[in-house]
C-alpha cells in the first residue's frame, strides 16, 4: 500500500469536512453541520466559502434549521451579494408558508440583509406580509419597513409602504400599532421635515386604546409618540393625562419615565387652579420615589431625571425629602446626585432635618462626598435665610475638626455666605485666619484672600497676612494671583498710608514679571486707575456687590424645557440637548413644551418660587462661570440712559468693562478717546487701497442703497413666559448697518417702564450699539415698534448652532431671557467683492475637504435675476461662464469678522434646481450661508 492515502484523507481542513456534512442526506447531520458553521462564524472564523452549501439547506420544514441558515445569511450577504440573490426565491416562498412563524422569520431576515441588489425583490413579499391575516407577521413587517427605509428611502416612498404603515396605526392588534408607531418614529427621526406621524385626536385615541394592551416596549414607543403631540386645548391635555396616569404604576422603569415625560409636558397646558392639577402632582411623587429602590445604575438615571423634574416643578417632591437621604452603601455617583436634589428641595419646613443629615455626611470617609456635603451646608445657608445662623455654627464646628479638606471647603462656602449676608457673620473671621497656614488648595486660598481684602478694615494685621501670600506669588495659581492683586488694591484704598509699598510690589509683580495676559491686564488697569483717578478707583474696586443667590447651578429655562421633553433618554442623563452629543446626518429636532392655552393662563403659584424668596419675587442670580447665560446677568439694571444713542455706545457696553474703550484707551494715554463703535458704518471699514477700479464700481461698497432681504417678524418671547411682555422681531441690514427691529406688546395689567437689553456672547460678537429706547411708558394692550442698532464688536464665543443669539430684556417687572436665530446674511458686508485673480488663487488655496455642496430646489429664476437678487444682499457675482448649456456664477461674500466665502452656483436654464458649491476656511459657516442663499432666492 502506498503513502498516497495520507493525501486523499479528509484532512483537507475543517471547511472541507463541513462542506461534506452540509451536503449529507441525513437531516440530523445537516443540522449539526450548520450549528458548527454558526459556531465558527460566532468566534470570528471566516466560513463564507460555504455560502452555496448553507443556502441549499434553506429548503427545509425544520424551523430550527431555517433560523440558523437565516442567521448565516444575515452575516454574509453583504460580502457575497451575488450569492445572496440565490436565496431570494426561498424568501418569496417562505413569505407564503402556512406557518406564520416562518412567514415572520422570512420578513425579519429580509429586513436585515442590507444589500441593494436584493431590496427590490423584497417589495412584493413585504407588501403581502403588511396585510397578512396574522398580527405577528404584520408587526414584524412594520419594523421591516423602517429597516428597508434605512437602506433605500426612495424605494420605500415609491412603493407606498409609508401609507400602509400609517394605516397600521388603526390596526386591531395593539402590538401591530406599537410597532407601526416605532417604525414611523424611526423614519421621521431621519427626516425631521416630513410630517409622517400626522397625529390628530382620532389617531391619538387609537394609540391610547392600544396603550393598555401592549408589551412594555410597545408602551414606551406609544408614550414617546404621544409626547410629540400638542393637544389643541387644556381639556384634551387633561383627558390624555387621565389615560396615561395608570402607566405610572408599571413595573418597567422605562415605561414609568416615558409616562412622566408625557404628563410633565401636558401639565404645561393645565391651569394650576384645577383640582385635577393638584391630583396629578400627588400622583407623580410615588412612582418617582419607587424608582429609587432599584439597583444603583437605575437609581442614578432616575435621580438625573428627578433633578430636572425638581427644577421644573419642585412642588411634586417637596414632601419626599427623606427618600433622598444617603444610605451608607450607596455608590458615590448616587450619593452626589442625591445630595444635589436634597439642596434643591431644602425649605424652611425641612431645613433642620437636612442640616442634621449634612453634618453627619461631613464626617464620612469619602473625600469627594464630604467636600460636597460641606458645600451643601453653605448652599442651604444661602437658600433658606432662617437657617443661616445654624449653618454658620455647623461650619465653624467642622473647621474645629481641623481636617484639612473640610476646613478648605468650609472657607470657600463661608465666603459666599458673607456675600449673601453682608455685615452679619463677620465675627467668625478671626477663626478663619487661624487656619491660614493649612490652606494649600487654590480655591480655598483665593477665598481666604478675598475675605482678608474685603474686610481689611476689620483685620488689624491684614497687610501682614497678604504679604505672607505675596512671598511665593509666582508659584501660586492664576486664580490666587488675580485674587491677591485685587485684595491688595482694596487694602491700599482702605489704608493708603501703610500699604503703599505693598501695592507697588504687587503691581510690578503682576505687570512686569508675569507672562499671564489676564493678570497683566488687570495689573495695568489698576495701575492706570490708581495713578489717574483714585476716587474712580475707589468707586470701581470697592463698589457695592450684588447679593448672590443659591440657585447658581439651575439649568437655563429654555434648555430645561427642552430637556423635560427628553425625560427617560440619554439627554436627561447628560443634561444636554441631543444636538450637543449626537453626531452624523440624523436631523436632531429641537423640542419645546407646549404653550399654555388661554383658558389656563394663571398667575404663578407661590409654590414655584424658590424657597427663601418671597412669593412672586425671583432672586437676582449670579450664575456659575460655566453658565452660558452668565454674561447676560451682568445686565445694567439702572434706568434707561437718555441722550443721543450713538455717543453712549462705549459707556453702555462698558457696563462690565472697567475701561469703556477697551485696552486701546489704555495705550493711547489718559486723554485718548476711542470713537463710538456705532458711529462708523461697517462699510467704511473697507480697505481703502483696493485700487481705483473699485472707486467707480457702484455695485460694491457703500453705493448700494437697496437693503438685503428682511424676514417677517416672528414672536421671540411669548407673553406667558415674560409676565405679559410679548416681543416679536426680525433683523435687517441697510447700507452697512445692522439693526434688530422689535415690536413690544404689553399684555399685562400694569404699565411697563425702564426697558434695557443685553446680548450674551455669541459667534459673531453681535451687541446693541445703543440703549433700548422706549420713550414713553408702555401701557396695557399698547404696542411699540423700535429699531435697535447693532454692531459686531461685542465679546465672541462659538454658539451651537452658530447663529444662536441669547438675549436678556429687563423692565420694571423682571428680567426675561430668550434665544433666537439670526439669518447670516445680515453679516454679509458691502466690500465682499473679491478680485478675479484673488478669487482663483483663494479657491485653489482652500483645501478640497472644506468644500460643501448643496441643492437649492424650486427656484424658477434665471442667472441674471439670481445674480441681482443676491447682490442686493451683498453676495457678489465675480464672473459668469456658460459651460455645456449650464450657467456658472462665481460669487464671493465676506462676513463681518473677515471670513471670506467663495461660491460656485450652477444653473441649468429651465431647471428650477440649482447646485451650490461653497468653499471657506471656516467650513462650519457653509451650512448657514446655504440657508441664507435659500432664504434670499425664495423670497
Amino acid at each position: 500500500m502506498t503513502d498516497s492515502k495520507y493525501f486523499t484523507t479528509t484532512k483537507k481542513g475543517e471547511i472541507f469536512e463541513l462542506k461534506a456534512e452540509l451536503n449529507s442526506d441525513k437531516k440530523e447531520k445537516k443540522k449539526e453541520a450548520v450549528k458548527k458553521v454558526i459556531a465558527s462564524m460566532t468566534v470570528g472564523k471566516d466560513v463564507s466559502a460555504l455560502f452555496p452549501d448553507v443556502v441549499n439547506c434553506m429548503q427545509t420544514d425544520n424551523l430550527e434549521l431555517k433560523k440558523l441558515v437565516y442567521l448565516y445569511l444575515m452575516n454574509y450577504a453583504k460580502s457575497q451579494p451575488d450569492m445572496a440573490i440565490m436565496a431570494v426565491n426561498t424568501f418569496v416562498k417562505d413569505c407564503e408558508d402556512p406557518n406564520p412563524l416562518i412567514r415572520a422569520l422570512a420578513v425579519r431576515t429580509m429586513g436585515c440583509i442590507r444589500v441593494d441588489k436584493i431590496t427590490e425583490y423584497l417589495c412584493e413579499p413585504l407588501r403581502k406580509c403588511l396585510k397578512d391575516e396574522d398580527p405577528y407577521v404584520r408587526k414584524t413587517a412594520a419594523v421591516c419597513v423602517a429597516k428597508l427605509h434605512d437602506i433605500n428611502a426612495q424605494l420605500v416612498e415609491d412603493q407606498g409602504f409609508l401609507d400602509t404603515l400609517k394605516d397600521l396605526i388603526s390596526d386591531s392588534n395593539p402590538m401591530v400599532v406599537a410597532n407601526a408607531v416605532a417604525a414611523l418614529s424611526e423614519i421621521a427621526e431621519s427626516h425631521p421635515s416630513s410630517n409622517l406621524l400626522d397625529l390628530n385626536p382620532q389617531s391619538i385615541n387609537k394609540l391610547l386604546t392600544a396603550l393598555n394592551e401592549c408589551t412594555e416596549w410597545g408602551q414606551i414607543f406609544i408614550l414617546d409618540c404621544l409626547a410629540n403631540y400638542t393637544p389643541k386645548d387644556d381639556r384634551e391635555a387633561q383627558s390624555i393625562c387621565e389615560r396615561v396616569t395608570p402607566r405610572l404604576s408599571h413595573a418597567n422603569s422605562a415605561v414609568v419615565l416615558s409616562a412622566v415625560k408625557v404628563l410633565m409636558k401636558f401639565m404645561e397646558m393645565l391651569s394650576k387652579d384645577l383640582d385635577y392639577y393638584g391630583t396629578l402632582l400627588k400622583k407623580l411623587a410615588p412612582p418617582l420615589v419607587t424608582l429609587l429602590s432599584a439597583e444603583p445604575e437605575l437609581q442614578y438615571v432616575a435621580l438625573r431625571n428627578i433633578n430636572l423634574i425638581v427644577q421644573k416643578r419642585p412642588e411634586i417632591l417637596k414632601h419626599e425629602m427623606k427618600v433622598f437621604f444617603v444610605k451608607y452603601n450607596d455608590p458615590i455617583y448616587v450619593k452626589l446626585e442625591k445630595l444635589d436634589i436634597m439642596i434643591r428641595l431644602a425649605s424652611q419646613a425641612n431645613i433642620a432635618q437636612v442640616l442634621a443629615e449634612l453634618k453627619e455626611y461631613a464626617t464620612e470617609v469619602d473625600v469627594d462626598f464630604v467636600r460636597k456635603a460641606v458645600r451643601a451646608i453653605g448652599r442651604c445657608a444661602i437658600k433658606v435665610e432662617q437657617s443661616a445662623e445654624r449653618c454658620v455654627s455647623t461650619l465653624l464646628d467642622l473647621i474645629q475638626t481641623k481636617v484639612n479638606y473640610v476646613v478648605q471647603e468650609a472657607i470657600v462656602v463661608i465666603k459666599d455666605i458673607f456675600r449673601k449676608y453682608p455685615n452679619k457673620y463677620e465675627s467668625v473671621i478671626a477663626t478663619l485666619c487661624e487656619n491660614l497656614d493649612s490652606l494649600d488648595e487654590p480655591e480655598a486660598r483665593a477665598a481666604m484672600i478675598w475675605i482678608v481684602g474685603e474686610y481689611a478694615e476689620r483685620i488689624d494685621n491684614a497687610d501682614e497676612l497678604l504679604e505672607s501670600f505675596l512671598e511665593g506669588f509666582h508659584d501660586e495659581s492664576t486664580q490666587v494671583q488675580l485674587q491677591l492683586l485685587t485684595a491688595i488694591v482694596k487694602l491700599f484704598l482702605k489704608k493708603p498710608t501703610e500699604t503703599q509699598e505693598l501695592v507697588q510690589q504687587v503691581l510690578s509683580l503682576a505687570t512686569q514679571d508675569s507672562d499671564n495676559p489676564d493678570l497683566r491686564d488687570r495689573g495695568y488697569i489698576y495701575w492706570r486707575l490708581l495713578s489717574t483717578d483714585p476716587v474712580a478707583a475707589k468707586e470701581v474696586v470697592l463698589a457695592e456687590k450684588p447679593l448672590i443667590s443659591e440657585e447658581t447651578d439651575l439649568i437655563e429655562p429654555t434648555l430645561l424645557d427642552e430637556l423635560i421633553c427628553y425625560i427617560g433618554t440619554l439627554a436627561s442623563v447628560y443634561h444636554k440637548p441631543p444636538s450637543a452629543f449626537v453626531e452624523g446626518g440624523r436631523g436632531v429636532v429641537h423640542k419645546s413644551l407646549p404653550p399654555r392655552t388661554a383658558s389656563s393662563e394663571s398667575t404663578e403659584s407661590p409654590e414655584t418660587a424658590p424657597a427663601g424668596a418671597p412669593p412672586g419675587e425671583q432672586p437676582d442670580v449670579i450664575p456659575a462661570q460655566g453658565d452660558l447665560l452668565g454674561d447676560l446677568l451682568n445686565l445694567d439694571l439702572g434706568p434707561p440712559v437718555s441722550g443721543p444713542p450713538l455717543a453712549t455706545t462705549s459707556v453702555q457696553m462698558g457696563a462690565v468693562d472697567l475701561l469703556g474703550g477697551g485696552l486701546d484707551s489704555l495705550i493711547g494715554g489718559p486723554n485718548f478717546a476711542a470713537p463710538p463703535a456705532a458711529a462708523v458704518p461697517a462699510s467704511l471699514g473697507a480697505p481703502i487701497g483696493s485700487g481705483l477700479s473699485d472707486l467707480f464700481d457702484l455695485t460694491s461698497g457703500v453705493g448700494t442703497l437697496s437693503g438685503s432681504y428682511v424676514a417677517p417678524k416672528a414672536v421671540w418671547l411669548p407673553a406667558m413666559k415674560a409676565k405679559g411682555l410679548e416681543i416679536s422681531g426680525t433683523f435687517t441690514r441697510q447700507v452697512g448697518s445692522i439693526s434688530m427691529d422689535l415690536q413690544l406688546t404689553n399684555k399685562a395689567l400694569q404699565v411697563m417702564t425702564d426697558f434695557a437689553i443685553q446680548f450674551n456672547r455669541n459667534s459673531f460678537g453681535l451687541a446693541p450699539a445703543a440703549p433700548l429706547q422706549v420713550h414713553a411708558p408702555l401701557s396695557p394692550n399698547q404696542t411699540v415698534e423700535i429699531s435697535l442698532p447693532l454692531n459686531t464688536v461685542g465679546s465672541v464665543m462659538k454658539m451651537e448652532p452658530l447663529n444662536n443669539l441669547q438675549v436678556a430684556v429687563k423692565n420694571n417687572i423682571d428680567v426675561f431671557y430668550f434665544s433666537t436665530l439670526y439669518p447670516l446674511h445680515i453679516l454679509f458686508v458691502e466690500d465682499g467683492k473679491m478680485d478675479r485673480q484673488m478669487f482663483l488663487a483663494t479657491w485653489k488655496d482652500i483645501p478640497n475637504e472644506n468644500e460643501a455642496q448643496f441643492q437649492i430646489r424650486d427656484c424658477p429664476l434665471n442667472a441674471e435675476a439670481v445674480s441681482s437678487k443676491l447682490q442686493s444682499s451683498n453676495i457678489f457675482t465675480i464672473a459668469k461662464r456658460n459651460v455645456e448649456g449650464q450657467d456658472m456664477l462665481y460669487q464671493s461674500l465676506k462676513l463681518t469678522n473677515g471670513i471670506w466665502v467663495l461660491a460656485e452656483l450652477r444653473i441649468q436654464p429651465g431647471n428650477p434646481s440649482f447646485t451650490l458649491s461653497l468653499k471657506c476656511r471656516a467650513p462650519e459657516v457653509s451650512q448657514h450661508v446655504y440657508q441664507a442663499y435659500e432664504t434670499i432666492l425664495k423670497n
